[in-house]
């Protein structure tokens, strides 16, 4: 038996006895290693904030949706160009993805061309859901929590930046959406859902307007884009007017409540 014994013909130290961190009542602990965790690494390496780029996990560079891989990517790299450009001292609005296969792999290798810093927040799943290898091995980080993980994907955000996708992409969209909303978060986010045609057939916005269940004004929490080169030009206007040029009559909007 390998007890956790800080000496020999001592009681096991509670930190190091993976018995008891395995157990029920040391769940908070759990979650509270998957705040510190990422945080530390976060801090050694300077992130200041992410660009979340989100779809589905079925979406392959050669297969039937193939042009949503590759635009992911090339946006995703000339944002990474962009960025690296900025001189600054932290690190902004670096590539951040789930870290698994599909748009996030396409997301964090065009960060990787660019030869940025790449963010995967992977969660184990029992399919789909593996490390991509385009993460920057220290910031890449495996979560059990889906809801601590949401917390990473909230907190560091500036922008969100959502391709097709299913249940997951859905339930990730709806959650900054409704964050934004409320003003949860309590800066501005750049949303852009890419593929029109998708996300109108997909999410009916207008109906919820009409039966009264969001306001009209809610709908300008996102824009759409069906290309590179539009999407680019909205992230980069909407990050450099609220983050590296903010306007003087705007709120407070680098701080969150999340």
């Amino acid at each position: 038996m390998n007890e956790p014994y800080d000496q020999p013909g001592r009681l096991p130290l509670a930190y190091r006895n993976q018995e008891f961190l395995d157990t029920p009542d040391a769940r908070a602990l759990r979650i509270l290693s998957e705040y510190l965790y990422p945080l530390s690494h976060f801090r050694k390496e300077r992130i200041r904030d992410t660009i979340v780029f989100f779809g589905s996990a079925r979406t392959f560079e050669n297969g039937k949706y193939g042009h949503y891989y590759r635009d992911a990517r090339e946006l995703a790299r000339r944002l990474t160009e962009w960025c690296n450009g900025l001189h600054e001292h932290s690190r902004r609005f670096v590539i951040c993805s789930g870290g698994g296969p599909g748009i996030m792999e396409a997301a964090n290798r065009g960060a990787h061309d660019a030869g940025g810093k790449t963010i995967g927040l992977n969660i184990g799943l029992p399919f789909e859901q593996r490390p991509n290898p385009f993460i920057t091995p220290s910031l890449g980080f495996e979560f059990h929590y889906f809801f601590m993980r949401k917390f990473w994907f909230a907190y560091l955000a500036k922008a969100l930046v959502v391709f097709p996708g299913g249940y997951g992409t859905l339930d990730e969209l709806m959650e900054i959406l409704t964050l934004v909303q409320t003003q949860k978060l309590e800066k501005k986010m750049v949303v852009i859902l890419y593929g029109t045609s998708f996300w109108k057939e997909i999410l009916n916005f207008d109906a919820l307007v009409k039966y009264g269940m969001i306001a009209e004004e809610d709908l300008s929490l996102f824009e759409y884009a069906d290309d590179v080169e539009t999407a680019f030009r909205l992230l980069e206007t909407g990050l450099t007017k609220y983050y590296l040029e903010p306007d003087k009559e705007l709120p407070a909007i680098a701080r969150s409540r999340v």
